[in-house]
This record gives structure tokens, C-alpha cells and sequence, in this order.
């Protein structure tokens, strides 16, 4: 069969390989974070890896809040400012992580995942992440599962369909998105980024949307990285199902990421070692919960998907 899956233990975790073999293609999930560790393409001079990725599951673990690197960005994305929020007529305060003032990333950054099924075809193979969060930080006492599929195909595509369901007695606010680092070699700095808006997001001070948008043209035909330092949310207001809408690429390599219109935010961060590029599909904007700018309201038993494509190739 031309597509595997592999597994293995690894303190306690689980470690998935999802695996091409007629190209070599592979994919390296955690059941830690259901975070995407590694993603490797056969090239000319050997492999590639594109992902800025953890040493182990271990490392992963004692580091993940270093950068958040793969992390699940949910029930909330990026900053929500003093980790506070009301809901209805209810205030919240978040008791999870902050950076500064801010509670940042999420709850589910450093949650173990079950894997609740693996698949491999002729076609692809899959494995799928389920977690049943239970309302644990009074911040966000609401009751919700999310189910995380990543599937490996043929053009080393690479899939991740996330699925939230609400299993709370009343309406629950929600976004999602996720913090990979991608790599282009040595540096970022040869690469040259380009996706399909001139729209940024207008941030305060402490990282937070005013509510302003300003024109950005630098990325809509391609702004090569040397230079260039991000830490900025761009809104994709085109988006339509199966359209390109963000490239990365260097003379080896090219990544081209393409998100359902179900994510139509784009977060950019260039951490200071120039190393990899976070480059983040969200369904809002950061700060949701309290500027409504993209929040969405998951109705009791709902279900909301979200997708995400990823292509990597070398070039010839």
C-alpha cells in the first residue's frame, strides 16, 4: 500500500508518522498538543523538513510555551487582553497562560489528544486527535470537543481539518487557528513571502486590534524576508474553497498554505533568530472575545470545521 501510518510511544505520548512511500513524503504528529512535529519531502540532496519542530515529545513538553511552536491556538487565538471577557451578561477571567498583561494561545496548547482513529489507502493516510475539554479553567467553564484530522496525499499535501462541536447546555464563544514555524533552510531571510491582501489588521502598543484596518501592499506579488519583521494579522477578505492564498518560498523550496474560507485571518511572526516564520490561520482576529471582530458562536450539539491545506515541493 502506497500510504502508511506508523506509531510509536514516547513518554507516555503518542508519536504518528504519516507516510508516502512511493515519494518518501512524511508527516510526524504528537498526540501532545496534536501538534505537527515534522513534515519531510525527498529532495535533490536528500530531505527537507519544513518544520521548526521539537527534538521529542519531552522537549516539546518542557518548551512548548517558549513559542508555542505547532501549538492549538483554541477556544481563543493570539492575545486576549487581560485574559478577560464577557459572554452574555457574564464576566471571565482566564487563568491560563500570559505573556505581559495578556492571556495568550489558548488552553489546549498543552493537552494531551487521543487518537481515536489511524487510515491508511492507495490514496492517503490519516490519523485523528479527539480531546473532550471539560470546562477545567473557570475562565472558560464552557464544555466543548475537538477533533483534529491531519491527512497525507499525493503532491506532499499535507490536510488538517479541525472540527468543534459544542457540548455545553447553552451558546459558547470560540476561534481557532494554529502556530506552525515554518522553515526555508539556514534562514528566512532568502525567502520570499506572498499571499492575496493588501489589508493589515491596525494593532495598538500591547499587540491588540483598534478596529482599524491599514493597506499593506508588500505581500500581494512577493516581499523577500530579509529585513522584514513581523508580528501582524492580515485579513483575507477574498477567500473562496481551493484558491491560493499564501506562498513561501527560496530557490530549493516552495510552501504553499491554502485555508478554507472558514479562516479568512492571517497572523504573521518573525521570531528574532530569523530561523522560521509563524505564519498562522485564524477564524478571527486576536482579541475575539472582546472586539467580536471574527468571534464565532457555536449553538448547542453544533458542529463548526475548519481547513487547512499545505503543499510542500522542491523546486526544480
Amino acid at each position: 500500500m502506497r500510504f502508511t501510518v506508523l506509531t510509536s510511544q514516547e513518554g507516555g505520548h503518542q508519536v504518528v508518522e504519516l507516510q508516502d512511500k512511493q515519494t518518501g513524503t512524511t508527516a510526524q504528529l504528537y498526540s501532545f498538543g496534536a501538534l505537527l512535529n515534522a513534515f519531510t519531502i525527498p529532495t535533490k540532496t536528500g530531505t527537507f523538513n519544513g518544520i521548526d519542530g521539537f527534538s521529542s515529545v519531552n522537549d516539546a513538553i518542557a518548551n512548548t510555551t517558549a513559542g508555542f511552536k505547532s501549538s492549538k491556538l483554541s477556544p481563543f487565538v493570539c492575545r486576549l487582553q487581560h485574559g478577560k471577557y464577557t459572554f452574555g451578561d457574564t464576566a471571565y477571567t482566564i487563568e491560563g497562560f500570559y505573556l505581559g498583561d495578556h492571556a495568550i494561545h489558548g488552553l489546549l496548547f498543552n493537552t494531551s489528544f487521543e487518537i481515536i482513529e489511524t487510515k491508511s489507502t492507495e490514496l492517503e493516510s490519516s490519523v485523528t486527535f479527539s480531546h473532550h475539554y471539560q470546562g477545567t479553567d473557570p475562565g472558560y467553564p464552557f464544555h466543548f470537543t475537538l477533533q483534529i484530522k491531519w491527512k497525507l496525499s499525493a503532491g506532499n499535501t499535507l490536510q488538517v481539518i479541525t472540527k468543534a462541536t459544542n457540548n455545553h447546555n447553552s451558546a459558547i464563544p470560540f476561534s481557532d487557528g494554529w502556530h506552525p514555524y515554518f522553515v526555508m533552510g539556514e534562514t528566512i531571510d532568502t525567502a520570499t513571502l506572498s499571499f492575496t491582501t493588501n489589508k493589515q489588521l491596525e494593532f495598538s502598543e500591547d499587540l491588540l486590534p483598534t478596529g482599524n484596518t491599514i493597506e499593506d501592499h508588500r505581500f500581494v506579488d512577493g516581499q523577500k524576508m530579509e529585513g522584514v519583521f513581523l508580528d501582524n494579522c492580515f485579513l483575507l477578505d477574498n477567500l473562496t474553497d481551493c484558491k491560493h492564498h499564501c506562498t513561501l518560498k527560496n530557490d530549493a523550496v516552495t510552501l504553499t498554505i491554502t485555508p478554507s474560507k472558514q479562516y479568512p485571518y492571517l497572523q504573521i511572526y518573525t521570531p528574532p533568530n530569523r530561523k522560521s516564520i509563524a505564519i498562522e490561520n485564524l477564524t478571527s482576529a486576536p482579541d475575539s472575545f472582546n472586539n467580536g471582530i471574527g468571534l464565532l458562536v457555536i449553538e448547542p450539539n453544533q458542529t463548526l470545521e475548519f481547513v487547512t491545506n499545505y503543499s510542500l515541493t522542491a523546486n526544480e
